[in-house]
């Protein structure tokens, strides 16, 4: 029989890239492209982003959501408090640069979509 400890080693898992990389992944925030597609799509319907539906599962229900984020809190207070924290301000900030584009990435690479005239003249 056990003696109730704990048999794993305390920090086993800290080298193990698979289980950093999911567990990391599935805490992960949105990316700011995602969150901008979404105020995007409720802008253009006229359905608030941060409206849901009550569901148990989520935090408070899923009635205290801040779009900025896309987290979900337990309470208006909660709500308020994070709407004053530096990760949020941040977040803000982020959200108002302009969106980065395919396009903007093919250009950064050297990949341009200039028509050049010919280097040896039309003969």
């Amino acid at each position: 029989m056990g003696g109730g400890s704990y048999s794993r080693k305390k920090g086993a898992r800290c080298k193990i890239k698979k289980y950093k990389r999911k567990t990391w992944l599935c805490h992960r925030a949105k990316d700011t492209d995602q969150i901008q597609d979404e105020i995007e799509k409720s802008a253009s319907t006229g359905i608030p982003a941060d409206k849901f539906e009550y569901d148990d599962e989520l935090p408070g229900g899923g009635q205290f959501f801040c779009v900025e984020t896309g987290k979900h809190f337990a309470d208006a207070k909660s709500l308020a408090d994070h709407k004053k924290s530096r990760y949020y301000k941040r977040r803000c900030k982020e959200l108002k640069e302009e969106k980065y584009t395919q396009g903007m990435a093919e250009a950064a690479a050297g990949m341009t979509k200039e028509k050049l005239p010919p280097a040896h003249g039309g003969k």
